[in-house]
């Protein structure tokens, strides 16, 4: 009778959580959130790589964030 509590809180933990002020999760799939920065940051690290993409990996980072994705 108890086993419905444990398994709400076995799921917490893998529910995005957003450093943002809303708690809501995610709209979309991770690999369809951000596509312009996503987009721009894959080709810079494939041109110049990762350790000059600094700040477009932010960017992204910032980017899925803000759709509800815990990164």
């Amino acid at each position: 009778m108890d086993s419905g509590t444990s398994k709400e809180i076995s799921q917490a933990p893998s529910t995005p959580i957003n450093s943002g002020t809303a708690t809501e999760k995610p709209k979309c799939k991770a690999c369809c959130a951000c596509p312009e920065t996503k987009r721009a940051r894959d080709q810079c690290i494939v041109e110049r790589g990762e350790e000059n993409c600094s700040a477009l990996i932010e960017a992204h980072k910032i980017c899925m964030r803000s759709a509800g994705f815990n990164i």
